[in-house]
């Protein structure tokens, strides 16, 4: 018999709260897909940060999340794709442009970068 855990899904862009129990060491993100509520991703590979959520209550493994630095991940965030269920947890996503810009802003010395706009014409 294996340990499922409740996981809340605190869903900022649809104005909802989802929660499923998943079963320890699944990834959140493919354990809400299954059970009827898929949540954004892109990559499924912990590279992106389109599937990212602040961690509210408990912890998870997502020791596989390249995409985000360590100091992000020390200050709450993490990758659903990659996220495994160890606990209980409840968490909110985030806007994917919002956690880009915290992790690699500071490469851009010239602020955000615009979409179709070359760095010098800002």
């Amino acid at each position: 018999m294996s340990t499922s855990h409740p996981i809340t899904v605190h869903w900022r862009q649809e104005g909802r709260v989802i929660t499923h129990d998943v079963r320890e060491g699944d990834t959140i993100l493919r354990s809400f897909e299954l059970q009827g509520d898929p949540l954004p991703f892109s990559c499924r590979n912990g590279c992106c940060t389109a599937c990212a959520v602040r961690v509210l209550e408990g912890t998870i493994d997502q020791r596989e999340a390249l995409g985000l630095s360590k100091d992000l991940r020390a200050k709450g965030y993490g990758l659903l794709c990659v996220a495994r269920a160890t606990g209980p947890l409840v968490v909110e996503t985030q806007d994917e442009d919002e956690v880009y810009e915290l992790q690699f802003g500071r490469h851009f010395g010239r602020g955000r970068v615009r979409q179709g706009l070359p760095l010098d014409e800002e």
